[in-house]
Formats: structure tokens, sequence, C-alpha cells
């Protein structure tokens, strides 16, 4: 089945300036590399490339040279296009002079970079929801009342997707429990009975999922480092490995999958037609 439109969705990619490892043992642009190279070499079409937060380390404006080195170039072969959103390791103004510059001359202290893509098939609005000196997130008021008013019109596709960096979601895990989004009721009021079909979002280095309003959170796997999500009681440690998620727009409907890319040993790779018919033949064995 062909969706009506897929989304990669990037998250925590975490790029450093060249010669530099994320704690010393991770490089985060061959990663990326390493991904962008893999989605090309399907062959298959990608109409956005969605990277939600934390594009660098630690915000220097080499590693968002870096980012955009990598990156523009596969969404021009994918003819895909690329949209961002901050992370709590972003710098706003190093985003903005190096990706962003039509909004350089911004105060970004005052004005959160919240954007609005109304594609032919998805409507991705993306909040910033970083705050000032820390790693946990929020939505202030102006942009909750800017998001309701965006909502209010609907989109050429009927479908929205929501991104943004933090979870609005409560965590079992401790040190991720307490970098969430805060206060994400006020959100749910917004996006409650809306278009939004999902919400896509990263920051806590696992795979996830959950619900605001009825409405489905993802949190994408990081394309840096992961969590052990089931760590020995009382430790909290990363381990290597990274992925992404393909997110596809399949009759109104939304549906994220995860796509590991620590290398590993293939089970099988067989033909899909060939497969396909092997599934048929057995339903009616049934």
């Amino acid at each position: 089945m062909t969706p009506d439109c897929t989304i990669v969705h990037l998250t925590d990619t975490h790029i450093v300036a060249p010669g530099c490892l994320v704690r010393d043992v991770v490089d985060t642009a061959d990663n990326l590399r390493t991904v962008l190279d893999r989605i090309i070499a399907t062959g298959r079409t990608v109409d956005v490339l969605l990277l939600t937060g934390d594009l660098t380390d630690t915000g220097d404006p080499l590693a968002y040279r870096r980012l955009r080195e990598i990156v523009e170039p596969a969404a021009a072969t994918l003819d895909a296009q690329i949209i961002y959103a901050l992370g709590n390791h972003d710098s706003h103004s190093a985003f903005r002079t190096e990706l962003a510059p039509e909004t350089s001359g911004c105060d970004p202290s005052e004005i959160p970079l919240d954007t609005v893509h109304d594609l032919a098939n998805v409507r991705v609005i993306t909040m910033d929801s970083t705050l000032p000196g820390r790693h946990d997130g929020g939505l202030g008021t102006d942009q909750l009342s800017w998001l309701a008013a965006q909502l209010a019109t609907p989109s050429r596709s009927g479908t929205t997707v929501l991104a943004m960096h933090h979870p609005p979601l409560r965590s079992a895990i401790d040190p991720i429990d307490a970098l969430r989004l805060r206060d994400p009721e006020d959100l749910a009021e917004v996006i409650a009975g809306s278009e939004v079909r999902m919400i896509l979002c990263g920051h806590a280095h696992l795979t996830g999922t959950g619900a605001l309003a009825g409405v489905p959170i993802w949190i994408g796997p990081a394309m840096s480092y992961r969590i052990d999500p089931f760590a020995p009681l009382g430790r909290h440690r990363g381990w290597v490995g990274y992925g992404f998620t393909r997110v596809d727009v399949l009759d109104g409907s939304v549906v994220a999958t995860a796509v590991e890319e620590t290398p590993t040993t293939a089970v099988y790779d067989t033909d899909e037609e060939q497969t396909l018919a092997t599934l048929r033949e057995l339903a009616h064995e049934v």
C-alpha cells in the first residue's frame, strides 16, 4: 500500500563539531549519514524529514553547519521538505543564524520558534517546548493561543501532526519524568477534538507511546544513543544504539513505526511480492 505521505522522524541527533564525539563515544554525524544513506538507497518516497530537537549537542554553530551539510543534500535527493523543532541542547541564536537565517533578526528570548507547514497530505505544526536555561519543557500561554488559532483553521488534508521535543507524558523512569513537558493538561485542552492525529517528540532517548486528550503520542528512538528503559534498580544508564521513525499517513490515519539502525545480523531478506503471495496462499489454506 502506498502511503498518502511519509515523514521520516529523526530526533536527538546531537551533532557535534568535526573531530568530537558525544560523551567521548558516539559519532553522531556518522549515525545521521548512515540513516540518510539507507533511506535514499531504499528508493522509497519520503515527503518530509522532521527533526525534533537536540539537533546539536552543545549549540555550537559549527555543529549546525555540519548538520545542514548532511541533511540538505539528502533532502534534495529525496525531494523531501526539511522541518526542524528545537530541543533543550540547542541554541536559538545559533539555530536561527545557521539553519533559519530568515529568523535571525528575532529576539529568541521573546519569540519561540513555532512553525506550521500545511502540505498537500498532512499539516505539520512544530512547537518550541524549550525553557531558557532548563532541560525540562513547557509551552507558554501565547504559544497555546497561537496553536489554538492554527487548529481553528482546517488543513488542506484534514490531518495534522504536532511535533515538539519534550514528551507531554509522565515516565516511570525518574530522570526522564523530571525532564518532561510541564502542565500537559494545558496542551490537552487545546488539542482535544482537533484534527491533530499524533504528537511526535523525542528527548527521552527511548522509544515510547502514550496519549493526551485521546491523541496518540510517539516518542521516537534517538539518533545518538539510547537510555536503558529497564536498568537495574537505582541505576540510570545509556547504551550505544540508535534508530529513527517512519510516520505514514494512510487514509487519514497516522502510523508510527520505529526503525532500528544499530548494526545487526539479518534473519531473512525476501522478495516482498513473493512474501505476499505466500501469505495469501496460507490464508486460503486456513
